[in-house]
């Protein structure tokens, strides 16, 4: 856990030390060439670095250990962080859509665009290193907070070479209200992007199911375990940090508590290497039992 803490760390104290750079870089571009693009490019960068801001705050969080108030962990604060990232990015899109849309039909032409394309060239190689990181931490950790961190900075990517292009085919082809045009698509794909990552963290903090492969597997390992008849009543979910799984299993009604308790032991030490860092609760009942509904969906598999 503690490793886990210091590589999520590790990605969000680089994410914001990179957006800090890159806010003052585009900060001057912006200034110098007056373009509608180069403009929302150093929007976005400030809420990057506003939300890197959150995601550091929320993996620091995330990773705290389980307290008398919170029974099973924090890691739902990266969730939560991922979330409100995501409201921070729709409302970027909205600005910059709206100024792109009223920069339509205005013949003033970007200044000095030599320094809004080497600025954007910049971002973009900065940008690569990052993501470079981010995709090993995601890897290794699985975290949500710095997966979502890492949608703006792919965004970035795509931003600054969406203001070259605006530039070069703005003042280099002639092809007025490109800057603006690139604008709207910059906003477009910002927004598209913060409604898909919003996704996931909605089903974390819903407490959604695992995907039917991965329940597939636990079953398949469950039943593989001798003297086990079946398992019913699975339910799964996720925090970020850790899986958490219970269900029922079927004994002979004449085992003795210390041999179901041996098969018990079989069963996590045959599911852990499989799901790494999870909480197993399983509950014995004698083959054939069924708990009275409690106004879920169960599911019975032999």
């Amino acid at each position: 856990m503690s490793d886990r803490g210091a590589l999520t760390r590790s990605a969000a104290l680089a994410s914001s030390g990179l957006a800090v750079i890159l806010l003052a870089l585009k900060a001057w571009a912006a200034l110098a060439t007056a373009s509608v693009a180069m403009l929302g490019s150093l929007a976005d960068t400030a809420l990057d670095l506003l939300a890197s801001l959150l995601t550091l705050y929320a993996v620091w969080f995330a990773a705290q250990p389980a307290d008398d108030d919170h029974r099973f962990g924090h890691g739902k604060a990266e969730a939560i962080s991922a979330l409100m990232q995501t409201l921070l990015i729709i409302g970027s899109a909205v600005a910059i859509l709206w100024r792109a849309i009223l920069a339509i039909g205005q013949t003033e032409l970007p200044r000095a665009p030599e320094v809004g394309i080497g600025v954007s060239l910049i971002g973009i190689a900065l940008t690569m290193v990052l993501l470079a990181w981010q995709r090993v931490v995601v890897k290794r950790t699985g975290s949500i907070a710095i997966g979502t961190d890492s949608l703006h900075y792919q965004s970035d990517v795509l931003l600054n070479s969406a203001v070259v292009a605006a530039l070069v085919f703005d003042i280099y082809f002639g092809l007025h209200g490109a800057d603006a045009v690139m604008g709207i698509i910059i906003a477009l794909w910002i927004a598209w992007n913060a409604i898909k990552s919003a996704s996931q963290a909605i089903d974390m903090l819903m407490d959604r199911e695992w995907p039917e492969e991965k329940r597939a597997q636990l079953i398949t390992i469950v039943n593989s375990v001798g003297a086990v008849e079946g398992i019913h009543d699975l339910r799964t979910r996720s925090t970020g940090i850790t899986d958490f799984i219970q269900f029922h299993i079927w004994l002979p009604a004449d085992m003795s508590v210390e041999t179901a308790h041996v098969i018990v032991d079989r069963i996590e030490a045959r599911l852990h290497p499989a799901f790494p860092g999870s909480e197993i609760l399983i509950h014995i009942d004698p083959t054939g039992h069924q708990d009275a509904p409690v106004g879920i969906a169960t599911e019975q598999a032999a």
